[in-house]
C-alpha cells in the first residue's frame, strides 16, 4: 500500500470547504488545519473546521490553528467581503450545529506552517482552499521554507473565464490578490484549479443529491445540511443547476491526479490594482508575455471519477 501523503490544509471553512476537509482526512495524513479570513466571520470559520473534523470522527487528532483574519492590505476597520448569502449565516447552510468538542491550538497558523515545513523538509504539501494570506505571510516571514515545500494545490482564480464574486475575479484571489501574487511567484511548484473547472465538472445536481442522500450515512446527512443555502443561491444567482464543489475538486485532484485529465503549465499572475479587474487571474495560454511558466493549470476533469470520490468519502462517514 502506498504511503499516504502528508498535507496541511489552509481553509476559510464554510460550505464546500467542509467536504474538502473530509476528503483530505480520507486520503491524506493531515498534519493540521490553518484558518484564513474569508467566507464568513473568522471565529465561525474556526468552529466550522473543528466541527467538520468531529464529523469525521477525528476530534483531537488534527490540530486547528488560527491565522490571519484579514487580507495583507486589510488595514484598520476595513473588512473583506464575506459571503453568508452563499453559505448561510453560519457558513453551514444555516444548520447551526452544536459546538465542537475540540478547541483551536495556541500559536499562530503561520508559525505552525513554518515549523512543520522545517521539521519535515520535502514532505508537507499544502492544500490551499482559501485566500492565500497565511501562506504568503509565511513565505515573507521565512523565505527558506520555499525550497522545502514540494507542492501547493490552489483552488483559486480562473483560466480566462467568468469569476464568481465579480465578473472578472474568483473569490479567493479577489479577497487577497496581493497574497496570491506572492504565492504564485514564490517558486514553489503549484497546481491551480480555477472556478471554471468547478462550474464545468463539480456541480452536484438534484439527482446527485438524491444519490448521496440514499447513502444514509452521517456523511450524507452532513452534505445535505451544509448545502441547503448554496443550492438556492447557485440556481438564482449563478444560474447553475446544483451545488458547487471547487475545494473538494481541488483536494480530490491532489489525492488522485488521474482525475485531472488535461493540464498545462502557463505563466499565471494576478491583477492587484485594476479598477474593474482586481483579483483577475491572468493565464497566458498563448505565451504572449514571454514570461516564466510558473503554474500547472487544470483544464479538464473526469467528472464521474470526481463524483465517485466524493460519494466514497461521504459513504465512509458512518
Amino acid at each position: 500500500m502506498t504511503e499516504r501523503k502528508r498535507v496541511i490544509i489552509d481553509t476559510d471553512t464554510a460550505g464546500d470547504d467542509t467536504f474538502a476537509i473530509l476528503t483530505a482526512l480520507h486520503f491524506f495524513n493531515v498534519e493540521g488545519v490553518m484558518i484564513t479570513g474569508g467566507n464568513v466571520q473568522f471565529d465561525q470559520q474556526v468552529e466550522n473546521a473543528l466541527y467538520t473534523i468531529q464529523v469525521a470522527g477525528m476530534s483531537g487528532k488534527v490540530p486547528v490553528y488560527k491565522g490571519y483574519e484579514s487580507p495583507i492590505m486589510g488595514l484598520g476597520e476595513s473588512q473583506h467581503v464575506t459571503v453568508q448569502d452563499v453559505h448561510g449565516r453560519d457558513g453551514m447552510g444555516d444548520s447551526f450545529f452544536e459546538n465542537a468538542i475540540q478547541f483551536p491550538e495556541d500559536g499562530h497558523a503561520v508559525d505552525f506552517l513554518i515549523k512543520t515545513v522545517h521539521e519535515n523538509p520535502g514532505e508537507i504539501n499544502i492544500l490551499a482552499i482559501a485566500p492565500l494570506t497565511n501562506i504568503a505571510m509565511a513565505i515573507k516571514k521565512d523565505p527558506t521554507i520555499v525550497s522545502k515545500i514540494p507542492h501547493i494545490y490552489i483552488m483559486g482564480g480562473t483560466n480566462n473565464a467568468l469569476g464568481n464574486i465579480t465578473p472578472t475575479a474568483e473569490y479567493n484571489f479577489y479577497v487577497d490578490p496581493e497574497a496570491a501574487k506572492i504565492v504564485l511567484h514564490s517558486g514553489i511548484p503549484i497546481t491551480m484549479v480555477g472556478w471554471e473547472m468547478c462550474t464545468q465538472y463539480s456541480i452536484m445536481d438534484d439527482h446527485d443529491h438524491e444519490e448521496i442522500e440514499a447513502l444514509g450515512t452521517k456523511g450524507a446527512k452532513f452534505f445535505k445540511d451544509v448545502n441547503k443555502v448554496v443550492m438556492k443561491f447557485n440556481k438564482t444567482i449563478h444560474k447553475l443547476n446544483g451545488t458547487t464543489h471547487p475545494d473538494t475538486l481541488l483536494v480530490a485532484i491532489a489525492a488522485n491526479e488521474e482525475i485531472m485529465t488535461k493540464s498545462n503549465v502557463y505563466h499565471v499572475d494576478v491583477e492587484t490594482v485594476g479598477e474593474l479587474t482586481r483579483g483577475y487571474s491572468l493565464v497566458d495560454i498563448n505565451d504572449r508575455l514571454g514570461r516564466t511558466k510558473n503554474v500547472r493549470v487544470c483544464e479538464e476533469v473526469n467528472r464521474e471519477a470526481f463524483k465517485q470520490a466524493l460519494i466514497g468519502v461521504l459513504g465512509s462517514i458512518k
